[in-house]
């Protein structure tokens, strides 16, 4: 899909090359200025498309803090862009200022030994919701200690997002 949008994109490149040449020849600097523009807007979209099409994927998760009453419960959002299946990736979720510092394993299931007893019963994924890239967690009874910035990693694309939690009374 990549190759063939890039080719599309190269093909008009070159027809606005040409165009450039002509207009150049026929009509002069004022043809001469808008073609230009319309070249550099397309040398633009065709470096976008180029980094787009390498196959980085990339970790999403809130721009602002996510504010949590104690005792709600809560889901701090992360997704893989562009979508990834991400069931038998392994995702971790941390809080780096904690020993242990993981919340959350997931390896195909969640390995519940890696996880700190702070929030034993109280954090999942949404385990259908993985094939599609959402690899949100769920926090059960917000405590007042939850409060903190939380790492999502995803261990196979070496990336992650960090998320800011604010508990209020």
């Amino acid at each position: 899909m990549c190759f063939l949008l890039f080719f599309h994109l190269y093909q008009a490149f070159l027809l606005l090359c040409f165009h450039l040449q002509i207009s150049k020849m026929a009509y002069g600097k004022l043809r001469q200025s808008a073609a230009s523009s319309i070249l550099v807007f397309y040398i633009a979209v065709i470096l976008t498309q180029m980094y787009s099409c390498r196959g980085e994927s990339q970790v999403i998760g809130p721009l602002h803090p996510i504010v949590a009453l104690i005792g709600e419960d809560i889901i701090l959002p992360c997704y893989l862009k562009p979508v990834l299946n991400a069931f038998a990736m392994t995702v971790e979720w941390a809080r780096p200022d904690l020993n242990p510092r993981f919340v959350l394993v997931w390896r195909g299931a969640e390995l519940a030994l890696k996880k700190n007893v702070l929030y034993s019963n109280r954090t999942s994924v949404f385990t259908d919701e993985l094939k599609h890239g959402n690899i949100s967690l769920k926090l059960s009874s917000v405590k007042l200690s939850d409060q903190g910035t939380y790492r999502c990693f995803v261990v196979e694309l070496g990336r992650d997002s960090r998320i800011q939690l604010v508990v209020g009374k």
